[in-house]
């Protein structure tokens, strides 16, 4: 079952749900709208392959902190990007992360890998593509995405205590710790 504001308002009250910061403005119908961080990490343009055993492969990510003057996107860029809110799911509460349609239509695909699982806590990392044949330029603090609920029938067996348990800011891929 999908939350209605009604519901989402009586978990973040009754502390189940934690989205910090939030403004009220920021609940919707059946979502709450994240807004986008400072904090973005971009991959040069010299690296021949990304090795995902390689566990350096992170660390030659470019760290970039935007202004209030934003932030621009080139043509065909792939960057990750942070939301300011955290959030704490309980074990019985999924989320999906959607982007705001009116991105979508400047050619911004705006993605997470789609899923929040039950459990998880942390800021989002959001994955951004432009895919215009022209910059985009974004602006921390605005809202860049949706985070839809989901509540389970039960609560999950072995929620979420992964590799990116707890971050905050930009994370980039940790896959290398993939066993």
């Amino acid at each position: 079952m999908i939350l209605n504001d009604k519901t989402i308002r009586k978990y973040i009250s009754e502390g189940l749900l934690i989205i910090d910061p939030l403004d009220e403005i920021q609940i919707q119908p059946s979502s709450v709208d994240l807004r986008l961080g400072y904090d973005f990490l971009v991959y040069p343009d010299d690296i021949e392959v990304l090795d995902v055993r390689d566990p350096y492969f992170s660390n030659r990510l470019i760290r970039q902190e935007a202004s209030l003057d934003g932030f621009i996107i080139k043509p065909k860029q792939f960057v990750l990007a942070t939301t300011i809110e955290y959030i704490k799911l309980p074990d019985f509460i999924t989320a999906f992360v959607e982007g705001r349609s009116s991105l979508g239509r400047l050619g911004l695909f705006i993605e997470n890998a789609g899923w929040v699982d039950a459990g998880f806590e942390g800021t989002i990392t959001l994955e951004f593509y432009n895919a215009n044949s022209v910059p985009i330029k974004i602006y921390p603090e605005m809202r860049i995405c949706q985070l839809v609920f989901a509540e389970m029938k039960e609560k999950a067996e072995k929620p979420y205590r992964g590799k990116y348990q707890g971050q905050r800011g930009t994370t980039g891929s940790k896959i290398f710790l993939d066993k």
